[in-house]
């Protein structure tokens, strides 16, 4: 019987930060706290079992949230961290999250759907990873997983199909079903997710501005510094005396 003691999100953050030592840009702090958090929690969970679906979802979420970070070489060391804290790696994570989603190239909707059918007997790939899901006596579902099952789906389906609400509803909670997991929950978190990637879409718009301002803000004042310190002085325009110009006053 293992009576370790069991980790503490303090533990997490203090394992995270060992491993990425510079601070986190303020605007994607958010992201990557909930990660951690998320992460933590879950692999401390008697009855949460890690799988490629949530690999993806995991993997997803941090590549399609931190898009814009600065500096770019920054968010390797942070996805290595997040892994780390949990002691797992990086390569884990996306060696996983890699192979499942390359298991639908080539796929259809309908092919895809396929692989949903008949899963109490089992199967290999996909299938049986799907399979130990819906066979699984206590799944621990998760909105990564959540995730991870959206990616596979937007893999396979035009984005016009997926439009539509009432489609994307149909369509869940019919995979639902077939996983034996909650359609409310699932849908819940697809619906989110695909509500916040708009939302983060708008904000990513308004940040370019934000740093293109900054970084002209940056450069004038980089560039008056230079003048200054090469001895250029800008001209001041200067009011003629009107004893000077000639002029007589009436």
């Amino acid at each position: 019987m293992n009576n370790a003691p069991v980790r503490t999100v303090s533990d997490a953050k203090r394992d995270f930060y060992t491993h990425h030592t510079r601070p986190i840009n303020s605007i994607y702090r958010r992201v990557v706290d909930e990660l951690m958090v998320e992460m933590h929690l879950l692999s401390v969970n008697v009855d949460f079992a890690y799988d490629p679906i949530y690999a993806l979802g995991i993997v997803t979420t941090f590549d399609r949230f931190m898009v814009g970070y600065e500096p770019e070489s920054d968010k390797v060391t942070i996805f290595n961290a997040l892994c780390r804290s949990i002691n797992s790696t990086p390569e884990h994570y996306r060696g996983d999250a890699e192979a499942v989603r390359a298991s639908v190239n080539g796929m259809s909707l309908d092919d895809l759907k396929g692989q949903f059918e008949h899963l109490s007997d089992g199967g290999d790939g996909l299938r049986g990873t799907l399979a130990s899901v819906a066979n699984r006596e206590k799944f621990k579902y998760s909105r990564p997983f959540g995730i991870g099952l959206y990616t596979l789906v937007e893999a396979v389906t035009p984005a016009e199909d997926l439009k539509d609400k009432a489609t994307v509803e149909t369509l869940f909670k019919d995979l639902a079903g077939k996983l034996n997991i909650s359609s409310d929950k699932l849908l819940k978190d697809v619906e989110l997710y695909r509500s916040n990637m708009e939302k983060f879409a708008q904000a990513q718009e308004v940040m370019k501005d934000m740093l293109a301002a900054d970084r002209k803000k940056r450069e004038d004042r980089k560039k008056a510094a230079e003048a200054e310190a090469a001895g250029i002085v800008e001209p001041v325009a200067t009011v003629p005396d009107a004893g000077q110009s000639g002029e007589t006053a009436e």
